[in-house]
């Protein structure tokens, strides 16, 4: 079960509408989940960091499609209604 535990919006015409923390069966927090508008509407990013080569890398992966699927929906549900 996937529960949004902050969700932290930002009101600018950048492309990042949201920052995201969310537990995964009250298990596992995973912090910094960006909103963002893309041109087929908002997705979501999952953390990264900046390596010493200059590209970025993602430091949580979701091996899981079905985990994926339910982390958007969870993820832009909350941010649609707040």
């Amino acid at each position: 079960m996937i529960q949004v535990a902050r969700l932290c919006r930002f009101d600018s015409d950048s492309s990042l509408k949201a920052f995201v923390d969310v537990s995964i069966n009250g298990q596992v927090l995973v912090k910094g989940i960006r909103v963002v508008m893309g041109k087929k509407g908002l997705f979501t990013s999952m953390p990264r960091e900046k390596s010493k080569d200059g590209k970025w890398y993602e430091t949580v992966m979701l091996l899981n499609e079905e985990i994926k699927q339910e982390l958007q929906e969870a993820v832009l549900e909350a941010f649609n209604t707040e």
